[in-house]
């Protein structure tokens, strides 16, 4: 039997090979891992779907493979798999009235929509055989159905037919688009005319991670907000638990407390825990807080989810921000754990970075970026002490939130930094 790659997730159609787990004559159980696929940024392991003997591998590591595309072949060992039935042929489609044959692909994209359709003569839509959600995409789209192909079985028209005639589409548009005003064509420099270069393909989750930040940063228009937070105490806290917390397994560092004090101010400023649904220009609050946390990888920056963020207490937070980032760092976060964040938190400090402008994750609005904490002298109750202070910098979307709004927030942020005390440590 061919074995195909599933479709991931909603939105997950294709990704890259990473790892291919078998070769051409092992034997393998259902359920087995045969590759691994990055995806966005996840990588997912694909599992056989029954018992067999690899017969052939029809991809390689590096290869883009889409959803439905044939990875390898499987054979019966004549123990663990049933012999397979033959498929049955599919009989060819019948005509229907009113409408040709689909004509060869032209070396030329169209020239126009009215062209394309023109290359399927309208009758009316009520003799298309279709399902109701590819009408209703159609419906909304503006699309009449008698201009699509239909390859499924009778000249039923798929999903997948529907999507293909909107690439058509596409094809045109970008063959008869005009470069963008003051915008000149991407241009290959020969660097090398200078002295010696070498050249590294950009992996499939740099080409990510530049996709997505280019979109956040040319459609969100960002203001950053800057302050310090006393941090004296949460070090001083930590000192004096850090034994107890590594006795039960849990390394307590700094981002835990920081998840407490953003989720107790996003509760102050619920804008803050919203998304902008930019196609009804409705703001969506959020009656649930799930924080992304930023983790540097060898492989770039990686923002799984921590769910229910609020409902947590700090020990449990520590734990899991420590599962979380070490997931990540070897590439076992699955997609949906990439999905559905409210409020992102980002820290430098670590590395040693200071003062740095993050770049909002969409569909959320704002984002947190920690620096380094520096020993500073500060005037309190007019003394002059020397402090623990920690940078922060907060990114928001200036299409939904104000600068007063913002100012409001960090100075809410700040306090709950400097509010620790003893009771919040218990295991």
């Amino acid at each position: 039997m061919d074995v195909k790659l599933p479709k991931l997730g909603e939105g997950a159609d294709s990704g890259v090979v990473v790892s291919i787990l078998v070769k051409e004559g092992d034997s393998v159980q259902e359920g087995q891992t045969l590759l691994e696929l990055e995806n966005e940024k996840a990588v997912a392991p694909i599992p056989s779907p029954a018992s067999g003997v690899i017969t052939r591998i029809r991809v390689k590591e590096g290869d883009k493979v889409s959803a439905g595309q044939v990875i390898l072949t499987l054979g019966g060992d004549g123990k663990t798999s049933p012999a397979l039935p033959k498929e049955e042929p599919i009989p060819a489609k019948p005509a229907q009235p009113g409408k040709r044959a689909k004509p060869a692909e032209p070396e030329a994209p169209p020239s126009s929509e009215a062209e394309l359709a023109a290359e399927f003569p309208q009758t009316s839509e009520d003799a298309i055989a279709a399902p109701p959600a590819v009408r209703r995409v159609a419906r909304e789209l503006g699309i009449h159905l008698t201009r699509v192909e239909g390859t499924e079985r009778g000249g039923r028209i798929g999903m997948g037919d529907l999507r293909s005639y909107i690439q058509r589409l596409q094809k045109i548009a970008f063959a008869r688009k005009p470069p963008a005003p003051g915008k000149p064509p991407s241009e290959s420099i020969d660097f090398s005319k200078w002295g010696p270069v070498s050249r590294k393909p950009m992996s499939q989750l740099r080409q990510v991670i530049a996709r997505r930040m280019t979109e956040n940063w040319t459609t969100i228009p960002h203001v950053t907000q800057f302050d310090e937070a006393d941090i004296s105490g949460i070090m001083d806290l930590r000192k004096k638990h850090l034994a107890a917390y590594e006795a039960k397994g849990v390394r307590l560092t700094l981002m835990p407390f920081a998840i407490k004090a953003v989720v107790a101010t996003l509760k102050k400023h619920l804008l803050f825990n919203s998304s902008l649904d930019e196609a009804t220009g409705e703001v969506i609050f959020k009656d649930y807080f799930h924080l992304g946390v930023a983790v540097d990888t060898q492989a770039g920056l990686i923002v799984p989810v921590l769910r229910n963020a609020d409902q947590k207490s700090l020990f449990q937070l520590a734990k899991e921000v420590e599962e979380l980032a070490a997931r990540a760092r070897d590439r076992k976060v699955n997609l949906e754990e990439l999905k559905g964040g409210t409020f992102t938190v980002s820290n430098q400090g670590g590395i040693g970075g200071a003062q740095f402008t993050p770049i909002i994750n969409k569909p959320e609005v704002a984002i947190l970026g920690l620096g380094r904490g520096a020993l500073k002298p500060v005037a309190r109750e007019k003394k002059i002490e020397t402090r623990l202070m920690l940078p922060l910098a907060l990114s928001y979307d200036h299409r939904v939130i104000d600068g007063g709004a913002a100012a409001r927030f960090i100075v809410d942020l700040v306090a709950a930094f400097e509010q620790f005390r003893e009771a919040d440590m218990r295991i």
